[in-house]
């Protein structure tokens, strides 16, 4: 934890007192910390405890005022390394998982960059609610953590399941969150992720609905491993935010081929999660295409496989893996793709599972590898499903 920028965020509940002890054992870790705290949380716990514990002034409201200075949630989002809620009320998670957007806590939430961590506690029969429960879920969903309640006396008197884990506990989950062991280092890794354009006309392409997410996702995870990753991305709306990931961006399905064919000899694993065209337009206008009476053909040709391709030059002791989105026959498409392409590995996701496909923050995968063992998985946020596809990787080297 020495030198990491963690932002704890304090609601307006009775367990705010343990936020007191938490930041203390951050600070003994060597951690830098800012208490960010809602109004009611001002209620539980003084905010000069919390400033004299932090070492920084406690930030609260959008404006400060004594001096009128803006207290930006948008620098708070990119300064830190975490944001902690300690502890998560049902008022605070209903806010964030909804956008409202209401104090500098839930802006500087929606603003981070980094990854987000809540402790929930509350009284047992407000854990146990269904819309309480629903926000947890759609929290999840975006890749925030969660350090579940524990059983205990609450503030009601009654005894059950809401009472915040305990600082220390807390504390120890970041620490392993942090201190991932590189099993991965030394290893070449490329994914591919996002959809390929094709040109029609300077303006118009072909192209599909990937957003890129899951390649991105793997990419994080297998870095935080210890792996040297090169990611070769098509056109996506996201940023890579790794720095230690190199990016290479295409556009279309040629320049990831050619991109994939430059460094697939020295890689130890390639991951295929591009959606890339099948198809290309034979005859590209050099200009615009005005609109016309007449109907439009356009002659299709098909576009180089490059996990094939990877395929047929693939050594032993390299490891390739595939994915699969099916809407039909999706077992059998499949393990077909696993004998056509090579591959050691397929992650299958269906376009019938709610949830899962393009467009989603989640995804609802199987694995299922060359041996025709299947592992199937339920429908998770695709930060958690790069952990799965990770710990795949992991088990096959033994490590």
């Amino acid at each position: 934890m020495k030198n990491k920028k963690i932002i704890v965020g304090i609601t307006g509940g009775i367990a705010a007192y343990k936020a007191a002890v938490f930041v203390r054992l951050l600070i003994k870790e060597g951690a830098e910390v800012q208490v960010v705290m809602t109004e009611f949380a001002k209620k539980f716990i003084g905010t000069l405890t919390m400033a004299t514990l932090s070492k920084r002034p406690v930030l609260s409201q959008f404006f400060n005022p004594e001096n009128g200075d803006w207290n930006s949630h948008v620098d708070l989002g990119l300064w830190a390394d975490a944001l902690v809620i300690v502890p998560a009320t049902a008022n605070t998670m209903g806010k964030a998982a909804n956008a409202v957007a209401d104090n500098l806590l839930v802006t500087t939430y929606l603003s981070a960059k980094c990854p987000v961590f809540w402790a929930p506690a509350m009284d047992l029969d407000m854990f146990k609610h269904p819309a309480v429960n629903k926000n947890i879920k759609i929290l999840k969903s975006y890749g925030n953590h969660f350090i579940d309640a524990d059983l205990g006396e609450l503030a009601s008197g009654l005894v059950g399941k809401g009472r915040m884990a305990e600082p220390e506990t807390i504390v120890s989950y970041l620490k392993n969150f942090f201190n991932i062991d590189k099993k991965l280092e030394g290893k070449k890794i490329i994914v591919t992720a996002g959809p390929t354009h094709e040109n029609i006309d300077p303006v118009r392409f072909l192209g599909n609905r990937s957003t890129g997410k899951m390649g991105y996702a793997i990419a994080n995870e297998l870095e935080k491993h210890g792996a040297e990753v090169k990611l070769i991305s098509g056109p996506v709306d996201i940023k890579c935010q790794n720095s230690n990931i190199e990016l290479i961006k295409v556009q279309t399905a040629q320049q990831m081929y050619e991109a994939c064919k430059e460094d697939y000899s020295q890689c130890d694993i390639a991951i295929f999660a591009a959606a890339v065209a099948d198809f290309s337009v034979k005859n590209k206008s050099n200009s615009k295409i005005k609109k016309q009476t007449e109907e439009l053909s356009i002659k299709l040709v098909p576009n180089v496989d490059i996990a094939k391709e990877m395929g047929h030059i693939k050594k032993n002791n390299q490891l390739n893996i595939g994915f699969a989105l099916e809407t039909d026959n999706e077992m059998f498409n499949a393990k077909e793709k696993i004998k056509n392409k090579n591959f050691d590995f397929i992650v299958l996701n269906s376009l019938k599972d709610k949830g899962a496909g393009f467009e989603y923050d989640t995804n609802k995968i199987s694995i299922i590898d060359k041996n025709n063992n299947v592992e199937n998985f339920e429908l998770k946020s695709k930060t958690d499903v790069a952990i799965d596809i990770v710990k795949v990787i992991l088990k096959y080297y033994n490590l």
